[in-house]
């Protein structure tokens, strides 16, 4: 059975789709990629994977559910750095296609945090988008990348309510492409 793959590199940033999607925790899978958590649902239509962050990681865990599943649809959804200090935390930007009543932004996916702007040219800029795009790009034809904007380059480390709160106030909004 195909299923429909979210993808997110923290739990406060899937807690919103665990809750409203109803999906729970399978722990019965074998040789999964260490750090990864898998959750579904009890209809089997959908398959949530939290990596942990990094190139290496996010491909490993990645790979391990193209290998296992048959994925139609999938989503990396997450949270990015702003480069324009006018865009309000919390807005939501799809990076990968034009979509009706959602934002388009340009991404740049780093593997530390930036610390300024300079040499920067995209709006906003994250940890993982590149790779989910790099693994997913053969495994799946219908992908969407969605960034809910977090802050403005600083390198402090965001509360989980915080990040949690950011993604559940857009969750409506990415729900209808789900």
């Amino acid at each position: 059975m195909s299923k429909t793959l979210i993808h997110c590199t923290s739990l406060s940033q899937s807690q919103s789709f665990i809750n409203f999607l109803n999906l729970k925790q399978n722990n019965t899978i074998k040789n999964l990629p260490n750090g990864v958590k898998i959750f579904e649902d009890e209809n089997a239509k959908y398959l949530l994977v939290v990596s942990k962050t990094g190139k290496e990681n996010i491909l490993e865990a990645l790979g391990f559910i193209y290998k296992n599943y048959t994925i139609t649809k999938a989503f990396n959804i997450g949270i990015a750095g702003c480069s324009d200090g006018s865009v309000k935390i919390g807005t939501l930007f799809c990076t990968n296609r034009l979509l009706f009543g959602i934002n388009f932004g340009s991404l740049t996916t780093v593997d530390s945090p930036l610390e300024t702007d300079e040499n920067l040219e995209t709006l906003l800029v994250d940890t993982e988008a590149k790779y989910f795009l790099e693994a997913s790009t053969e495994n799946c034809k219908e992908l969407y990348v969605f960034k809910v904007v977090s802050d403005y380059l600083e390198t402090e480390d965001l509360k989980d309510e915080f990040i949690e709160s950011l993604i559940q106030n857009v969750y409506s909004k990415i729900e209808i492409f789900i």
